[in-house]
């Protein structure tokens, strides 16, 4: 069977960035399953596999707008100090997660000053090319319950390939 809508595809994959750094992978053994056509990873790789057989191998980059998408600059916040629990450490570049009325939002420092600090709110790799060395493990029909709308092999979205 080949990786097509509905079909059930699990992958193992290794993401680095345009320098070559290893940015995410999957684990030994425990490839990243999702039903292909549904939205559950980034746009440019889930086309990318389209065709694939079980065993096939590529590189793909995907580019930010069929990634993470660009940079929004509207998404830069400043936030006053005391929002903050401890703000001895706090440096760009460090990653925070906040509990919202929406859920979980992750942000990272982008700049610390006397009495606010610049937090960025755009997905990590948000206007970064993203290259994928991917190989398909599997692929089969979906199960009833693997395409029921509740049904997510990735978690909530925000980690692995699925949203980092």
């Amino acid at each position: 069977m080949k990786v097509q809508n509905e079909a059930f595809v699990a992958i193992d994959y290794t993401l680095t960035d345009d320098q070559g750094n290893i940015v995410d992978k999957s684990e030994d053994n425990s490839p990243l399953g999702f039903v292909w056509g549904r939205g559950q990873i980034i746009p440019g790789l889930e086309k990318a596999l389209e065709g694939m057989s079980a065993n096939e191998s590529k590189k793909v980059v995907v580019a930010p707008e069929d990634g993470y998408g660009d940079v929004n600059e509207e998404l830069f916040q400043e936030i006053p100090k005391d929002n903050f629990p401890q703000t001895d450490n706090l440096t760009p570049g460090q990653q925070f997660q906040a509990n919202t009325p929406h859920g979980p939002m992750r942000f990272i420092i982008h700049e610390v000053g006397e009495e606010n600090i610049v937090v960025n709110l755009n997905h990590p790799l948000a206007g970064q090319n993203l290259h994928f060395d991917v190989k398909v493990a599997e692929v089969r029909q979906a199960t009833e319950e693997e395409l029921a709308p509740a049904h997510h092999h990735c978690g909530d979205g925000s980690q692995g390939c699925c949203g980092h």
